[in-house]
C-alpha cells in the first residue's frame, strides 16, 4: 500500500488565522482563501457562490480577496457544518439576495453552541487565543476598521439528505454526511468535473484519525456513523478533494486509497473497543491495547486513537466505568491529597518519588504524585518543578495539536506558579 497521505501534508500547527494577500486558485473557477477553516469561492458567469466563511474575525480577509477575483454578485453561500470556524464570516460576505444553505440540522446545532459558549470558549483559549490575537492584529494593520463580531446565520434554504441547484452551467449538489464533526455535516459535490468540497468531515487535519470527541468539549461522534459519512463520499469516486484545511487532495486512486485506509482504520477500532467491552476489559487497558495494524496507518496529529476509544465506550457505555464507588459521587481523589501526602511523610517525600518515576521515564506517575503533593502544598517548589518537567517530557513525544497544546498550557501554569514561590 502507498505511503500514507498524512506524511507529507502539514499538521495542526500550521492552521492560521486568515492573512493571505490574495485567494489563491484551484483552477479556472475555484479559489481558496485560508484561516482557521478553508474558505473556498466558485465563480460563474451568473454569479459567485462561496464555501464557508471562516470565523467572523476573518470574514474581512475573505471578503477583500474574493472580491479581487469577481466582483459579481454573490448567490449562495454553502456551510459544510456549522462550528464556528465555518460560519462566522456569513454577515460580512453575504449580500441582498444571498441564500445561505445549510443541512436541516444547522439551526438546532447553532443553539446547541449558543447554550455552551462560554464554557467552549473558555476551554477553547488554551489552543486558540494567541491565534485570534494575531488575527486582530492583522485586521487593524492591514484592512482597518473594528473587529469583526461572530455570525450566527439562520439559513434560508435547509435540506434533510440531499439538495442541488444549478448556476452559470454548473451543477452543485449538497449532501448529508450527519457522521461529519457536527451532526449538520454536508458536502458540496460538482459532479461534472468531479470534485468535492469535504469541510471537516474527515476531521481538521485529512489523513488522521478522526477526532470523536475533543478536548476542549464536543458532543461523540459516532464512530459508525462517521463510516456512513466516509462511505458516501467514497463511492462518489472524487478526483479532487477540497478539505477544511490545507491543500486539496488530488488523484481518484489516491483519495479512494485513503478513504478506505480511514474507513477500515476507524472500523478496527471501533470494533476492538466493543470486543474488549464485552470481555470485560477497563477502558484504560484498551487505551493501552488497540492499535491499528501496520496497513492501516493512520496520523494521530489531531484525533488520537486512544481518545477514540473512550469515545466509542461511553457513547456505547456513559460515564460510569464501574471502577470504583467514587465514581457515583461528587467527592474527587484530590480530596484525599492532604491524607495520602501526610501518609507519605510529607510533600517532599512525594516530590521526590515524583522525580524517581520521571527519570524513571514514568512522567505520567510523576503527574499522579506531583498532583498528590501539590494538593497538600500547593507552592512546594520541587513539587511543581516535577511535574512540570513530567509536562515537558509528554510534550517532547507529542505530534498531536491538541494534547500538545494542552501540555504548552500546563507547562505556562506550572512556571508561573514557580515564579511565585522565587
Amino acid at each position: 500500500m502507498a505511503e500514507p497521505v498524512y506524511k507529507s501534508r502539514p499538521g495542526g500547527f500550521e492552521i492560521q488565522p486568515a492573512s493571505q494577500p490574495a485567494a489563491r486558485p484551484i483552477n479556472d473557477f475555484v479559489w481558496v482563501s485560508e484561516g482557521l477553516s478553508n474558505s473556498y469561492l466558485v465563480t460563474t458567469c451568473e454569479g459567485r457562490v462561496v464555501i464557508n466563511t471562516g470565523m467572523g474575525f476573518e470574514g474581512p480577509v475573505h471578503k477583500r480577496n474574493y472580491a479581487a477575483v469577481d466582483d459579481g454578485p454573490l448567490r449562495y453561500i454553502l456551510l459544510t457544518q456549522g462550528h464556528v470556524d465555518h460560519v462566522g464570516g456569513v454577515d460580512l460576505l453575504r449580500e441582498p439576495g444571498t441564500e445561505i444553505v445549510a443541512q436541516a440540522n444547522n439551526p438546532a446545532h447553532q443553539e446547541d453552541d449558543a447554550r455552551i459558549a462560554a464554557f467552549r470558549g473558555r476551554r477553547s483559549a488554551f489552543a486558540f487565543a494567541d491565534a485570534i490575537r494575531r488575527a486582530n492584529a492583522y485586521i487593524r494593520e492591514h484592512i482597518g476598521g473594528d473587529f469583526p463580531p461572530q455570525s450566527k446565520p439562520v439559513p434560508t434554504i435547509t435540506f434533510e439528505d440531499r439538495h442541488a441547484f444549478e448556476l452559470g452551467g454548473l451543477r452543485f449538489e449538497l449532501l448529508a454526511t450527519p457522521g461529519g464533526e457536527t451532526t449538520d455535516s454536508m458536502v458540496v459535490w460538482l459532479p461534472e468535473h468531479r470534485i468535492c468540497f469535504a469541510g471537516n468531515l474527515f476531521s481538521a487535519l485529512f489523513g488522521h484519525f478522526p477526532n470523536l470527541v475533543t478536548i476542549r468539549g464536543d458532543r461523540h461522534r459516532e464512530a459508525l456513523r462517521f463510516i456512513d459519512s466516509l462511505e458516501r463520499v467514497r463511492t462518489l469516486e472524487p478526483e479532487l478533494l477540497l478539505v477544511g484545511h490545507h491543500d486539496p487532495v488530488a488523484g481518484r486512486e489516491t483519495i479512494q486509497a485513503e478513504l478506505t485506509r480511514l474507513r477500515d482504520a476507524v472500523r478496527f477500532v471501533h470494533d476492538e473497543t466493543v470486543r474488549g467491552m464485552n470481555e470485560g476489559k477497563d477502558v484504560r487497558t484498551l487505551m493501552r491495547e488497540i492499535r491499528p495494524p501496520a496497513e492501516l496507518e493512520v496520523g494521530q496529529g489531531y484525533g488520537k486513537v486512544s481518545w477514540s476509544v473512550r469515545a466509542i465506550w461511553e457513547t456505547y457505555a456513559g460515564w460510569f466505568h464501574h471502577e470504583s464507588t467514587t465514581e457515583l459521587y461528587p467527592v474527587p481523589a484530590s480530596s484525599v491529597h492532604g491524607d495520602l501526602a501526610e501518609l507519605a511523610g510529607g510533600a517532599d517525600a512525594l516530590a521526590r518519588r515524583a522525580r524517581e518515576k520521571l527519570s524513571a521515564g514514568a512522567p505520567l506517575e510523576a503527574i499522579h504524585l506531583a498532583e498528590v503533593a501539590l494538593g497538600a502544598e500547593p507552592t512546594h517548589r520541587a513539587a511543581l518543578e516535577a511535574c512540570r518537567d513530567a509536562h515537558r517530557a509528554l510534550e517532547a513525544e507529542s505530534v498531536n495539536f491538541w494534547e500538545t497544546s494542552w501540555l504548552r498550557k500546563e507547562i505556562r501554569r506550572l512556571e508561573s506558579a514557580l515564579e511565585g514561590t522565587a
